[in-house]
Formats: C-alpha cells, structure tokens, sequence
C-alpha cells in the first residue's frame, strides 16, 4: 500500500486532476479559507487568490467600532467610503462601549431605578475593580475577576451593596461579561485589563459592516458555500477539502476560520498540527453573546442608547440597545452573553422574542408586538460556533503568538491571532493583512519573484486623500 506521505504529494502535485481546482495565473497562489472580514483583509491585489467562505459573511450583522479614531486601522476605509459613526463612549467608560449619560435602568417589576443610585453604584463598582489590582498582585497563580472581586467584598465590607444597589451592582458585572462574551468566574484576572484598547470610545456604524465588506470583496474569487473540511499541507503546495469533494491547490493558504471552529476539529489538517499550535487553539477562551433584534411599527421606549434590567445575579440582568436613536429605525437589540447566551439558544426564535417581550412590557405595558425579528445563534452556528476569544483563567501568555505563528505555507488570520484587539472587527482585520504579508513575503522569496511583484494595494492606496470622519451623537 502507498504510503499515506505519498498519496499527499500524489495530491498536491496533480495525480487526481480531475477532483482538482487549480489556480491559472503568472502570480503565486493562495486560498483564503474563512469568509469574515479577515479573510476578505488577507485576499490581496498581490497575489492570485481564492477565498472559500464556509457561508456568507458573518459581520454583516455587526454593527460595533471600537476605538473611533483616526487609528482604527479600518479609519481610512471608512472615511473613503463616506460612512457614518455614531459615538456611544468616549474613552474608559464604567460601562465599556457606553457612557453613563444616555440610558435608563429598571428593576424586574418595571419600576425605574433613580440615576443616582446608578451612577453611585457605578464609582463603588470601579472602586472594586480597581482593588482586584490588589489580589492580582498578591496571587502567584491566576484567578477569575469573580473570585478577585468576592476577596475585595469580603476585604472592604463597605463596598458591598445591598437590595436595589446590589443588582444595580450585578448589572455592571453583566456589561463587564458582555465586554468578554462570557461569565466573570471563566475571565483571567491576569489579563482582563491588559488589552490594548484605542482612543476615541466606541461606537455604531450608523449603515452597518456591509458597506465596508461589500469594498474589500471586490474583485475577489470568492466561492460561497465551500466548506473546507481537510487542509493537506506539502512541502509545496496546499490542498483544501470542501464538504462536496472537491479540491483547491495553491502554493499557500491562510485560515482565517473562527476560534469555535478550530476548536471543534472541524477542520482536519494533514500533517496534524503540532502539540504547541493544538494546545495554543485548546487554552483560548471562546466567548458568545447573542443578540435578539426587535423591528417595531412605532417608537413605545424613550430616546435613550440603552435601556437595562437589573437583577439579583448578573445571569439575571438584561440590556437593549436603542437603534433607533443613532439610526432612526424603530430597532431595539437585546443582548446576552456567556451562560445565558448559550441558553437562548435552547429556544425556538419564537420562544426568544416572547421571553424578550416579556421583560420590556414590563418596563412598558404599552409596548406593541415586533413586526419582525431576528435571532442570532454564534454558539452552536457551525460556522461560528462562538462569538470572539477571551483569556481564560491560568493560561500561558504566549497563545496569540503562538495561534498566529506559521505552519510551512499554512498562515493563520481572524480576530483570536490579533493579540492587541482580539473581539472587534478591526482586530479581525488587522490580522487578515498582517497574515497575507507575512504569506506573501514567504511566497516571493521562495518562488524568486519578489522583483516581479509591486507590493502596493487599493488598501494602502485609499490612505491618502480621505475625508474626516464622520461622527455624530444626538
């Protein structure tokens, strides 16, 4: 029988040709395996690629910026294409991507919580957070921002809240969880606030991502629907499966699929991956937060970004953010993370727009049915399978690096590989053109075209000549 390396190379240079895709340029080839927006990033003018999306793009239904500055690598594409922001934070807010300054809160019988109190609740929560510095420091080993902040409770008895003032409490714990897309008792105390985050605060993209996805996608060989399930790298050519059999050669890939999917083996990859880049995949958290988005005929809710539910646990706590405000359609997004993202999706899209329902006639018993609504499931979409990574608690320090590094002609793209920005769309990014030069090097030196190629792309080009950026906030 044909040894099992043999039949590999067989593969890759030709044997089965006719199960077998090839790319027909003078340029090196690449497959881009992943069709989210770093997988559109990492398909250069340079080089000759394919992109093979396992469904349509996934951020189309995003809508966040973080870091709405001149920094944000996405800043330049956005200012080209004229496209709006509405600013919900400035910089280091109690409440991440919002500011205490457009909202209201109420409790699980509807009755309004006073904004004092809110804001109150606000200076002892970052209070708290600034004791947990304290135990980070005195602990050898890593702990959870859970356990870090009950040691600060039981240490400062005075910073514990009670009633009304603990679930207010509990609320800022579930927008703290929101922020990572999963519980306090699974985030690194170690790393939660070591993420590089940029100036200017956050905001919505008033028009939504697909705009910004509909630029990059152009011109690109995108095949949607290809499902890569087995990616064979030689010594000079790589192979990628799709679920129907057939076969895409070139001389490189990047695989820019999202962490859940790696996770999951999904992906079978021939040779197997080394122990160091198996473990970096297995020790990375992976996060989910759902959103349930609400279309109504008439406006019932008060011209607020976001409207919240406290509770007794932060399980319980809720929070909508008012679209209609930044983009004048009658939209409220229900948001859930962690735990509680997963148990929504055990209900029926019905089921969850009823349970939604349930809560926000409460704040407003006048409150009208949904005309439409639409129900994300990240955790068990198999082309997701979880939202974004997070640091889990005692892991080494070096999974990014590691999550990113090489395989021969294998490179390696999306959000969880951006060690700086990992969760947001231009962390995603970044890390697409990061692993498409670091591809696009490999293959010129080693094909000896480097000469023939000049290394200047529409991306670099719309650098120059751009606009401000537009920014509102009513």
């Amino acid at each position: 029988m044909e040894p099992k390396e043999s039949i590999s190379n067989n593969l890759l240079q030709g044997t089965f040709a006719s199960r077998i895709e090839r790319r027909h340029s003078s340029l090196p080839s690449v497959i881009v395996i992943g069709g989210g927006i770093s997988g559109i990033a990492a398909a250069r003018d340079e080089l000759d690629f394919v992109l093979l999306p396992a469904t349509s793009y996934s951020c189309y239904h995003l809508f966040r910026l973080h870091g709405v500055c001149n920094e944000n690598p996405l800043a330049p594409l956005i200012r080209c294409l004229g496209l709006t922001l509405y600013r919900t934070s400035g910089d280091n807010s109690v409440l991440y991507d919002h500011d205490l300054e457009s909202y209201k809160l109420f409790d699980m019988d509807g009755h309004q919580v006073p904004q004092q109190m809110v804001i109150e609740v606000g200076d002892t929560f970052k209070r708290i957070l600034k004791e947990t510095e304290k135990v980070r420091d005195e602990h050898r080993d890593d702990l959870s921002v859970l356990q870090a902040i009950s040691i600060v409770l039981d240490r400062n008895p005075y910073l514990r809240q009670e009633g009304l003032a603990h679930e207010v409490l509990q609320w800022y714990i579930c927008r703290m969880e929101a922020w990572f897309a999963a519980d306090a008792d699974m985030i690194s105390l170690k790393s939660w606030d070591q993420e590089h985050v940029l100036s200017g605060g956050h905001g919505l993209m008033v028009q939504g991502y697909y705009p910004v996805i509909k630029a990059l996608a152009k011109d690109i060989d995108i095949r949607l629907n290809h499902r890569v399930t087995k990616i064979i790298n030689g010594c000079n050519k790589v192979m990628a499966t799709v679920e129907d059999g057939r076969n895409f050669v070139a001389d490189a890939a990047i695989v820019t699929v999202p962490l859940g999917v790696l996770k999951s083996n999904l992906i079978e990859f021939e040779p197997s991956l080394p122990e160091w880049k198996a473990a970096a995949i297995s020790d990375l958290g992976v996060g989910n937060e759902n959103k349930i988005a609400l279309r109504f005929d008439n406006v019932f809710w008060p011209n607020v970004e976001l409207l919240g539910i406290v509770a007794p646990t932060s399980y319980g706590c809720g929070y909508f953010l008012n679209l209609h405000k930044a983009t004048g359609h009658p939209v409220l997004v229900y948001m859930a993370a962690g735990r509680f993202a997963y148990d929504l999706e055990k209900l029926s899209d019905e089921s969850a727009s009823k349970f939604v329902m349930l809560q926000l006639k409460k704040m407003f018993p006048d409150a009208t049915e949904p005309v439409q609504y639409l129900v994300s499931r990240w955790g068990t979409d198999p082309n997701s399978l979880g939202c974004y990574s997070y640091d889990l608690v005692g892991k080494p320090e070096d999974l990014y690096e590691r999550l990113r590094a090489p395989l021969g002609n294998l490179f390696f793209g999306g959000e969880a590989v951006s060690m700086d920005h990992q969760g947001s769309v231009h962390g995603a990014y970044s890390a697409g053109v990061m692993a498409a030069e670091n591809c696009q090097r490999h293959l010129l030196e080693r094909l000896g075209s480097l000469e023939k190629v000049q290394l200047v792309s529409f991306r670099d080009e719309i650098l120059e000549d751009a606009v401000p950026l537009q920014i509102s906030r009513i």
